[in-house]
């Protein structure tokens, strides 16, 4: 078996599955947000019982459209609020208060440790593969079902094994390596299957990194996508309080519908453009497309390492006359730790907007929506049509050094093609 069925045959009570087969899985965690909650919420009475299955493995998380951008939202978040009162939830995340965008707010808190099975009503739910845990998204139906039953039905996906070699260069990171391997694969190659990384490149990837790389598994179509679990991953589980890991290793003889590899040495800073995220090409090919708007931030590129490129970018420079540049810590915590570190103020004085955590513009929800016409260089995971905005507005995604040297140069550009600050 992969790591993927292992995790699952153990949810199961089994000793073994098979790909294509239908399980019934107990769940570790049950995630839902301001969008997605409220229709589970409203579903929820049919399951029977009344009272979730346990409030300490129910995580609400108000961030998609918050701080509340108009009275439809607030109508949303204040159903989650009752919900979450009236059923004891514990992990209830209210906006401040230490909270922040989901996916990168329950590792933060420790709530999802390696060999967990977790479901969340968003489709990024398999960020938590980076923990060695099988994570993905279901509708809010599924969802409402978890929170009455503790477990769902799954198909046990087949798998594809992505081996990574070598070490990136300067300024190449998670989000290069994800936008290659889905350009490699395309947005349907890795459907419904479980994306099972390896390989000594893996070592030189940072938990960041492979939160990135496991956030954007969806975009290929992955069920999911898994990190084996390292020294790394076991240091950052201590680090923020998780529960005791369960180790599970593929089998020797695991089966794989095939094998990508990738060398990290070979690549280089990579944008894709619109309107798919596997229309990539490399930043030095795409100088001549000018832009309107920066955003850096959201579940997949708003944690501290992710700020601290940003900010090595910006520091000494301003952005580009015409250029909104919007930068999203993903939670309470990165932004005290941005602000503690300086980089807040480096993002200021370059001439950014600095934003409360949010999801906002990701989803085309607030804080940075895009007119007709209008280009921006994201940091975030989706570009289709009319994601952040206007049908016909484009969104190009690429990662924080990137996103920060086209903001300067008011075109997308490389960290290395805009030049030396006097400091440098």
């Amino acid at each position: 078996m992969t790591m993927t069925q292992k995790i699952l045959a153990a949810h199961a009570g089994r000793e073994s599955v098979r790909a294509g087969e239908l399980i019934m899985a107990s769940l570790d965690l049950v995630l839902g947000n301001d969008i997605t909650a409220p229709v589970a919420i409203a579903e929820f009475p049919k399951f029977g019982g009344g009272r979730v299955f346990d409030p300490a493995r129910v995580a609400l998380v108000p961030d998609h459209f918050t701080p509340n951008k108009d009275m439809k939202a607030a109508a949303q978040c204040a159903c989650m609020r009752r919900f979450a009162k009236e059923q004891g939830i514990v992990n209830y995340f209210e906006v401040g208060h230490d909270s922040g965008v989901e996916h990168a707010l329950l590792p933060e808190k420790g709530l999802v440790t390696a060999g967990d099975l977790v479901i969340g009503a968003d489709s990024h739910t398999c960020t938590y593969g980076a923990l060695g845990a099988f994570s993905t998204g279901v509708g809010s139906t599924d969802m409402a079902a978890g929170m009455a039953a503790g477990k769902t039905w799954f198909r046990v996906p087949s798998a594809i094994r992505v081996e990574l070699s070598g070490r990136p260069r300067r300024f190449v990171g998670g989000k290069d390596v994800v936008l290659h391997l889905i350009g490699l694969v395309g947005v349907e190659g890795a459907r419904y299957r479980s994306l099972e990384f390896c390989g000594d490149g893996i070592a030189a990837l940072s938990m960041d990194d492979r939160f990135t790389i496991a956030n954007m598994a969806i975009e290929a179509g992955a069920k999911n996508g898994i990190f084996p679990v390292d020294g790394a991953t076991l240091a950052y589980l201590r680090e923020h309080g998780a529960g005791e890991p369960r180790i599970f290793e593929p089998d020797v003889d695991a089966v794989y519908e095939r094998t990508v590899s990738i060398d990290l040495s070979d690549l280089e800073p990579l944008v894709a453009f619109p309107h798919l995220p596997s229309n990539v090409r490399p930043v030095r090919d795409a100088a001549d497309v000018a832009i309107d708007q920066v955003v850096i931030g959201s579940c997949t590129n708003g944690r501290i390492g992710d700020l601290r490129i940003a900010a090595e970018v910006l520091r000494g420079r301003k952005v580009a006359s015409g250029v909104r540049c919007i930068v999203i810590p993903a939670t309470q915590r990165i932004y005290l730790q941005a602000l503690e570190e300086g980089l807040l103020k480096d993002f200021v004085e370059a001439g950014c907007a600095v934003s409360a955590p949010t999801c906002g513009p990701c989803l085309g929800g607030h804080m940075g929506i895009l007119a007709k016409g209008e280009r921006c260089v994201a940091t975030t995971n989706r570009n289709f049509v009319g994601r952040m905005g206007h049908v016909e507005s484009e969104v190009y995604l690429a990662g924080p050094a990137v996103a920060a040297a086209s903001a300067v140069a008011g075109r997308i550009a490389a960290p290395d093609a805009i030049g030396s600050t006097e400091a440098e």
